[in-house]
């Protein structure tokens, strides 16, 4: 079971109310918002519960719902990617995050994309899982697939939230078709009071023509990017093609047929694996972020992280081409910085800091 969480509210810059959740604690991790949710139901989720669980294992993990969706405004007119960022920026900031790693799922990965391309100084990781640089209209398909796209749209506005199963069935074989009937029953639940049809059509058709393609080769972000291979709702080149997209990022292909991965399928530890190997902080990083903290300057920042590997004073001045003075001296001013006053007390703290809200 997911531990409790926060419930907060902030304004983006047009006015519109955005519904915040954030369960855990340590280090942040920010999700960005996708299509259908409702960070409240899906607290319980028999979907959704294992990721809080796990997500919020090691960090403060941080959601938000999307403009138009679950505790967020309903009734919006401007359902835009700048908008989207617009929310996202409005959640970091009501927070006062600093950096701080950025996930993406689905749609929430070119929200993601666009956010890490303003905000570069902000964004220490990215991770996405399904997600897509380009929406279904920009990948330059068929006729047939325009058709699809078009009429998943229609059929939103058809029977969005309708009981009968010809209708509530669609979108759950889309993003779960593994799910057992209490998980696919749960995600047609959802459709109902996540968000209102016209909206939820709204959203998916600003979706599919989105495209951040140049905005992700831009990127020089550390970046790991996961797709299930038998995923029917956003294909699994797509994920591929963003990997490629994006300088130096990790791909992992999952053997799933979800969307959105379960918990009792074997794809889901390999996930994990992932994004925690991924996540886990190096020296370089823990001392990056005390140097932030307490002004350490560029000088006394190196010598800071040479500390934490073990060297002592005399290699510290050999590897830099100092005197042994000179880095005595600047260990003075560092330990007086940190509030320390042993190199043992350096290192923890070097070990240790960490951002969090």
């Amino acid at each position: 079971m997911a531990a409790r969480q926060n419930i907060r509210f902030c304004t983006s810059r047009d006015g519109t109310r955005i519904a915040i959740a954030s369960i855990g604690t340590g280090p942040p991790l920010v999700r960005a918002a996708h299509w259908l949710s409702h960070v409240e139901y899906d607290l319980e989720s028999p979907v959704w519960r294992p990721w809080l669980t796990q997500m919020s294992r090691d960090h403060c993990y941080i959601r938000y719902d999307q403009r138009g969706c679950g505790l967020s405004d309903r009734q919006v007119e401007d359902l835009s990617l700048d908008a989207w960022v617009g929310d996202l920026e409005a959640v970091v900031d009501s927070l006062g995050l600093r950096r701080f790693p950025l996930f993406g799922m689905s749609q929430g990965g070119a929200v993601a994309i666009a956010y890490a391309a303003r905000h570069p100084e902000r964004v220490t990781h990215l991770i996405f899982a399904g997600a897509y640089a380009r929406g279904s209209l920009r990948r330059g398909g068929t006729e047939v697939d325009r058709l699809e796209a078009e009429t998943l749209v229609n059929l939103i506005r058809v029977g969005w939230g309708r009981s009968h199963p010809a209708f509530r069935q669609v979108f759950p074989y889309r993003f779960i078709p593994r799910g057992t009937p209490e998980q696919l029953r749960w995600w047609g639940d959802l459709e109902q009071v996540s968000a209102g049809a016209e909206v939820a059509a709204r959203t998916l058709q600003a979706f599919q023509r989105v495209d951040v393609s140049n905005l992700a080769g831009s990127l020089s972000v550390p970046t790991l990017v996961l797709h299930s291979r038998g995923d029917i709702a956003v294909p699994f080149d797509e994920g591929r093609r963003l990997a490629a997209l994006i300088p130096n990022a990790r791909f992992v292909p999952l053997e799933s047929d979800n969307h959105v991965l379960l918990d009792s399928e074997p794809a889901w530890p390999v996930f994990l694996s992932e994004v925690r190997a991924f996540l886990r902080p190096s020296a370089g990083q823990h001392v990056d972020d005390v140097a932030e903290k307490v002004a350490l300057t560029p000088a006394e920042r190196e010598v800071l992280l040479l500390l934490t590997q073990g060297l002592d004073n005399r290699a510290i001045a050999a590897r830099l081409g100092k005197s042994e003075k000179t880095v005595r001296n600047q260990f003075s001013t560092i330990f007086s910085k940190l509030g320390v006053r042993t190199r043992a007390e350096a290192i923890v703290m070097s070990g240790r800091q960490r951002d969090e809200i």
